[in-house]
């Protein structure tokens, strides 16, 4: 074995400064523990069929991938059912290789290919000429998207989006002041929340999504809760958010939290009796209602309606599955993420390496990437709520049948996470985040 050591994906180029640099030592460590749960899954991978390693760049008519690594290193088994996966699947558009610089014969390549860490992965054009580096476990998305980068069609075609709906099945047809800005769900009169701007005022469906929304704001809050009313359960009239009493109950079935305001403490406790609760007033609501925090975009979340994220051993949520997904770039950590099935609840686990992904279950696992046009017609993200994971396609089928105003596309759960570690620190500080208190 050459003295080369394993990276845990340490990014090789100024374009993704979200990744923190380490210490080969540290290096390391790091691998023992972020592989030791799959390395039982690849170790049998049958290696004695690897590419038959070439002592030089040759031009060629086809553009080369050249991984180096070697068979003990566990980011480098974590590489190998990808680039046998790409060499079927470009075979005659692009000429995928693997060299492992641990056996004794191929020790003079690794200095002849300038290899510090391994895997390091070469992207050479038809001529033979290097284009980019990578040190470090690299999933496919991140591979396809560097070639696309490089303006590459095969590249371009394979990261076409399988499925989309650019228009509506149905087109939505309720009032607008009947639908919440926040989530874009029909508004009960009974629980709406009302918040007064210069521009008019904004509808919300529920104090949730209030504080959703004030949780995003980034204009200076002192003093905003004197702009919000919310709607007196018993009587159906706005009344001051900061004034009311709010019975503060929990679903059965989903554990959410249920809030109802009252302008006087009689029509609550008649409430109380019949569907049960806590009586509290404003200071502890929006305590209460703030607590809980994406670990991305720090917009408030319930806990039943997040996504679990563990990084680096502690625990934070995702508002949304894509949020999730952006704890690995606003951390520079590896992270594993649980997430539901929107449509039936089933789990899915994501398992990331290096900024890439390590692992999907199930593996058929996609995701759904909502977007609307935004005023000057271009396409921009519809927002958390629209987006989501799906066990497999059938079920993001079904889902959409069931949600006609939906527009997007299908993406896989490895772009997903692509399109967050692309993000500088500056864009995600941005992210999720409102300018102003405007009605749409």
């Amino acid at each position: 074995m050459s003295n080369l050591q394993p990276a845990i994906g340490v990014a090789h180029s100024a374009e993704r400064d979200v990744h923190m640099t380490r210490s080969i030592a540290s290096l390391t460590v790091l691998v023992a523990i972020a592989g030791a749960a799959t390395v039982s899954t690849y170790s049998a991978c049958a290696w004695a069929a690897e590419p038959a390693a070439q002592d030089q760049v040759k031009p060629g008519s086809l553009p080369r991938l050249l991984d180096l690594g070697a068979k003990e290193c566990i980011p480098c088994k974590l590489m190998w059912p990808i680039l046998e996966q790409m060499k079927k699947e470009f075979a005659g558009k692009l000429q995928v290789e693997f060299i492992d610089v641990g056996q004794k014969d191929n020790a003079s390549l690794a200095k002849q290919y300038d290899t510090k860490l391994i895997p390091t992965q070469i992207f050479f054009d038809a001529a033979g000429k290097e284009l980019w580096r990578h040190e470090g476990f690299l999933s496919r998305y991140s591979i396809l998207d560097k070639w696309r980068e490089l303006k590459y069609e095969f590249a371009e075609k394979a990261l076409a989006p399988a499925f989309s709906r650019m228009e509506p099945a149905q087109r939505d047809q309720r009032p607008r002041e009947r639908i919440c800005f926040m989530c874009d769900g029909d508004i009960d009169p009974r629980t709406r929340v009302v918040v007064k701007s210069e521009k008019g005022e904004v509808g919300l469906c529920s104090p949730h999504c209030y504080f959703i929304m004030y949780s995003c704001l980034t204009e200076d809050k002192a003093g905003f809760e004197t702009r919000v009313f919310v709607t007196d359960w018993a009587a159906g009239k706005l009344i001051r958010a900061t004034s009311a009493l709010y019975l503060y109950g929990l679903d059965e079935k989903t554990g959410r939290h249920t809030t109802k305001a009252f302008a006087d403490q009689e029509g609550a406790l008649r409430e109380r009796q019949s569907s049960g609760g806590s009586l509290v007033g404003w200071p502890v609501l929006q305590n209460n209602e703030l607590a809980c925090r994406c670990g991305f975009c720090d917009r408030t979340v319930y806990p039943e309606d997040a996504a679990l994220v563990r990084a680096d051993g502690l625990y934070t949520w995702g508002c949304c599955c894509m949020c999730a997904m952006g704890v690995a770039a606003r951390t520079g950590k590896d992270i594993e993420v649980h997430e539901k099935d929107r449509l039936t609840g089933e789990k899915i686990v994501v398992k990331t390496l290096g900024g890439s992904i390590a692992s999907v279950e199930p593996a058929t696992a996609v995701a759904w990437f909502s977007l609307k046009r935004n005023a000057e017609g271009q396409w921009v993200s519809a927002g958390c709520f629209h987006k989501g994971f799906f066990v497999n396609e059938a079920n993001l089928r079904k889902w959409l049948e069931q949600h006609p105003y939906e527009v997007g596309k299908m993406i896989s759960i490895d772009q997903a996470l692509g399109d967050k570690m692309k993000l500088s620190p500056a864009q995600i500080s941005k992210a999720c985040k409102i300018g102003e208190c405007s009605p749409k």
